[in-house]
């Protein structure tokens, strides 16, 4: 049950080719015990779920040029079945965070990101996907009117600081199929904002900005007792 805690608690035991995590439903188990975890690197020595893959779990490229990488494609049903939410929220890198603790981070991330101001770029942004529900990447910036000339950097720039500051999640992620009907690629991000996903209630939070802040540190700190201060205050802010 408490494997993946144990886990962080011990970390500095292993030398990082132990892997816990062979199917999605594990990957989901873990979100739910740990609360928040990066997709990838995090700067903290074992703290991913990349880390914590089995061998045969880690990405795979072929001779053909093909490729196989099960975290990579576990993502979407980790967000629609895990009872969680995926994003940019760590430093700019995507993680999951569990519906549990999404309250409080919610509280403190948007406490220091007020709502973004009226007819700005990124309010425009949120008004389009509360009209439509979800959208990928591309459809949402293309209904911005951002189509010209560099504005896909500028527009992902965009999403990304409103991902940083909880107004926009990942519902899941849609691909490309070929002549075949198979799916390929990295997929596109279902862009929503997590009131659609988990409902109003699940934003709101009865402490106060600080009381969550530091109710996460304390979390945190027990999950990550070798992470420096400074670490931990990186994954938060």
């Amino acid at each position: 049950m408490n494997a993946f805690i144990e886990y962080f608690k011990n970390i500095q035991n292993y030398n990082g080719v132990i892997g816990y995590i062979h199917s999605c439903p594990e990957l989901i188990e873990c979100v739910q015990q740990v609360g928040f975890l990066p997709l990838l690197e995090s700067g903290i020595r074992g703290y991913s779920a990349e880390s914590l893959m089995a061998e045969e779990c880690r990405f795979t490229q072929f001779e053909d040029g093909t490729w196989e990488w099960p975290l990579w494609q576990w993502k979407g049903s980790v967000v629609r079945e895990g009872d969680c939410v995926y994003g940019k929220f760590f430093a700019g890198k995507a993680g999951f965070i569990s519906r549990e603790w999404w309250p409080d981070f919610c509280n403190w991330r948007r406490s220091q990101n007020p709502m973004p101001e009226e007819n700005s770029i990124e309010d425009v942004i949120l008004a389009i996907l509360r009209v439509h529900g979800s959208m990928i990447a591309r459809e949402l910036r293309a209904a911005c009117d951002l189509t010209g000339k560099n504005m896909r950097s500028k527009f992902d720039n965009y999403v990304s600081r409103m991902q940083m500051a909880t107004y926009i999640v990942t519902e899941d992620f849609v691909y490309p199929t070929d002549k075949h009907g198979q799916k390929y690629g990295f997929g596109w991000s279902l862009l929503t904002t997590p009131e659609r996903l988990l409902g109003k209630e699940a934003c709101r939070c009865d402490r106060t900005p600080e009381e969550s802040y530091q109710r996460m540190v304390k979390h945190l700190s027990q999950l990550l007792p070798n992470a420096s201060e400074k670490q931990i205050n990186k994954i938060l802010k």
